[in-house]
């Protein structure tokens, strides 16, 4: 496990958490962020994915912000600092940093040339944009906010995506839900899976919403489709 430095398309350097398998092979994993940061939660994540035998990456979003972020959910401060980050974050730009993550995996020593992407949050909404935007073979969304404002893309997705919608989650409303599901549901490539009775962040450990069935259950999901889909 290590810090890399990775180079922005647009000039200047970012960080980005490395888990390497023991086997030094495997297929490679874009980790996408919350609105935390790479903090222990993401790099906990990270080492969870790369015990599974991916090579797993997770860049910093924010780093032309503030570098270097890492944030819990357990103070009023620190998620109004999350929050502000949020606010500031030119998503453009992120998807670039994140394609020029997926495009460094695919080059590294060990990696098999599959790569794809799992996010949480800010990051399951990146994922779904990486369907859409990037040549991921294979993306996953945790409880995405805002991809209902973006579900003119949808049609451009080719490669499978998997979302896990809480059906109770303070950010995406029931109605912004249904807009997804309803235009989601008739594509191929899209699997959607909707938790009942969970709020947003259900599957992050030791945070207020967290539900061990359902992060259970979403989690070995997750595990089938990235077996099926990067090998």
């Amino acid at each position: 496990m290590s810090e890399i430095q990775l180079s922005a398309k647009d000039g200047g350097r970012f960080m980005a958490y490395h888990a390497a398998p023991k086997s030094g092979s495997g297929p490679g994993l874009v980790l996408i962020q919350e609105i935390f940061g790479v903090n222990k939660v993401m790099r906990d994540l990270a080492d969870h994915f790369c015990a599974k035998g991916y090579h797993t990456v997770c860049p910093d979003l924010f780093w032309r912000q503030q570098p270097g972020v890492q944030l819990t959910d357990k103070s009023e401060g620190e998620w109004n600092q999350a929050f502000g980050y949020l606010k500031g974050f030119d998503e453009a730009k992120g998807i670039e940093d994140l394609t020029a993550t997926l495009e460094h995996l695919r080059k590294m020593p060990g990696a098999s040339g599959k790569v794809g992407s799992v996010g949480y949050c800010l990051g399951g909404r990146l994922a779904y944009l990486m369907a859409a935007r990037s040549a991921s073979d294979a993306n996953v969304g945790y409880y995405p906010i805002g991809i209902d404002n973006n579900l003119d893309e949808a049609t451009s997705i080719k490669k499978p995506l998997l979302l896990h919608i809480a059906e109770e989650d303070q950010f995406c409303p029931k109605d912004a839900q249904q807009k997804i599901i309803e235009a989601l549901s008739k594509l191929a490539p899209v699997t959607l899976h909707r938790y009942p009775g969970v709020n947003h962040a259900f599957a992050r450990e030791g945070g207020a919403n967290y539900d061990d069935n359902c992060a259970m259950l979403a989690n070995n999901r997750t595990a089938e489709f990235l077996k099926t889909n990067l090998g």
